[in-house]
């Protein structure tokens, strides 16, 4: 039985490789039913060029094939399902204007839905223009999503929203280079693994980025502006978060719940408006160093027993509190004689090591008073707080426990944001700024 089957499928790879050989490149006219016609009647590793103008959809793509609007053809779709389906492996879509996806939350309804069987898919250089979701990686292995722009829609709630790319248990995805904008998440993955996200521009979303369950995965160059939080790295392990950029988000820059063994290294979060410039809630064995978080009303909250990681190497700068954390022992902030730069600690540096000849402790008494007692804020130019201020400053055996950086910066990591993507966050106008959204005041730790 195995001598006979083997001849046949040598031949089957045989008539598979003289397919591909006989490829042809065809011109497809912009004109009703067209489209359809010219893949049904395609051979494998044939390229369909679609002529400049409208082409009906949905299409479904289940076998090699490449369609390439060139930047001037338009698909649009019904108002139902997914415009473009693939399901077959080794496919390219590039170059087209994709619209008029269906509105399924259930069956995610997408401009561009890559199923199981769609190994090797390539999308680049798309504009895919108020579907429910702009591409959705669902299960597809090795895909790489890349060059597009994606705008997502404005006329629901933002819950209720699609997402710009929601990759599902999809291992080996490549997303890089894309631009999103509005919609719910920018970049939503869910059970999956050893994905690459970088250099995407992620502007006025819920979420820039939002991991669910996604380990052994890359989160590098990425850019947040004006969303409601930036970078949300949950129920997460192994994941690698490094030279990312939050602006003026709203909440959180970066936040890491439950998220275990990450290496978060050379972000900058810089607030204005932000609650927190990261948030770490019950997450623990991280690396974080090289970061600058500057300009937020907390520059690190963590708390839920997040004290098993190592910090250090970062700056905090003028941030109204630069931490805070409520807790009875001392967390130590530096590593192998490397602390953190503290923008209000008035250092001296004798022997010009670049390290600080005392220790910081960026909190005392008051401020536990204060996280605790808001109403306590009323008090703080009084004499008896400044008294015990002096006091905790001279009998250090008064103070709480609370994070001790014992080898603090003198000098702070300098992290350059390039001139366009700092025009685009001093132009930046989300609508949570100046007006009431009814989902303004959601839970982070509750929105996924």
């Amino acid at each position: 039985m195995l001598h006979l089957r083997l001849p046949g499928l040598v031949l089957a790879a045989l008539l598979a490789l003289a397919g591909m050989a006989l490829a042809d490149e065809r011109q497809v006219p912009a004109e009703p039913g067209a489209l359809v016609q010219a893949i049904a009647g395609a051979s494998p590793g044939d390229v369909l060029i679609l002529s400049p103008g409208r082409h009906d959809g949905p299409v479904v793509l289940d076998f090699p094939l490449t369609l390439d609007g060139r930047g001037e053809a338009e698909l649009v779709g019904t108002g139902e399902g997914s415009v473009v389906t693939v399901t077959g492996a080794d496919v390219t879509v590039r170059g087209l204007e994709i619209r008029g996806s269906g509105s399924e939350h259930q069956v995610v309804d997408s401009g561009i839905k890559l199923d199981r069987s769609a190994e090797g898919a390539l999308i680049e250089d798309n504009v895919l223009i108020e579907n429910l979701v702009g591409v959705h990686v669902y299960g597809a292995t090795d895909s790489v999503v890349r060059g597009n722009t994606v705008i997502g829609r404005q006329d629901h709630r933002m819950n209720d929203r699609g997402n710009g790319i929601y990759v599902w248990n999809a291992p080996g995805t490549v997303i890089e280079g894309n631009d999103l904008r509005y919609g719910r998440d920018g970049i939503f993955a869910n059970t999956s693994r050893d994905n690459v996200f970088r250099d995407n521009l992620l502007r006025d979303l819920r979420f820039a980025v939002h991991f669910m369950y996604t380990n052994m995965s890359e989160v590098s160059g990425n850019v947040s502006i004006g969303n409601r939080l930036g970078f949300a790295i949950m129920f997460s392990n192994r994941v690698s978060v490094t030279d990312n950029m939050s602006l003026g988000d709203m909440t959180h820059g970066l936040m890491l719940n439950y998220a275990n063994n990450a290496d978060v290294r050379g972000n900058l979060v810089r607030g204005g408006t932000h609650e927190k410039c990261t948030f770490i809630y019950n997450a623990h064995r991280n690396l974080i160093a090289g970061n600058r978080f500057e300009g937020c009303e907390i520059g690190i909250h963590f708390t839920a027993g997040s004290e098993r990681n190592a910090i250090a190497g970062n700056a905090f700068i003028g941030n109204q509190t630069q931490v805070k954390y409520v807790g009875t022992r001392d967390i130590e902030w530096s590593h192998e004689g490397h602390g953190n730069f503290w923008s209000d600690h008035p250092v001296f540096d004798i022997d010009g090591d670049g390290t600080a000849d005392s220790r910081f402790r960026p909190n005392d008494l008051m401020d536990h008073i204060l996280w605790s007692q808001p109403a306590a804020g009323l008090l703080l130019g009084s004499p008896a707080v400044q008294l015990v201020r002096w006091s905790q400053a001279h009998f250090p055996a008064t103070l709480p426990g609370g994070v001790v950086d014992s080898h603090p910066m003198t000098r702070p990591v300098v992290i350059d944001v390039p001139e366009h993507i700092a025009r685009m966050e001093a132009e930046a106008r989300p609508d949570w700024r100046t007006e009431r959204q009814d989902d303004d005041d959601f839970d982070p730790l509750e929105s996924h």
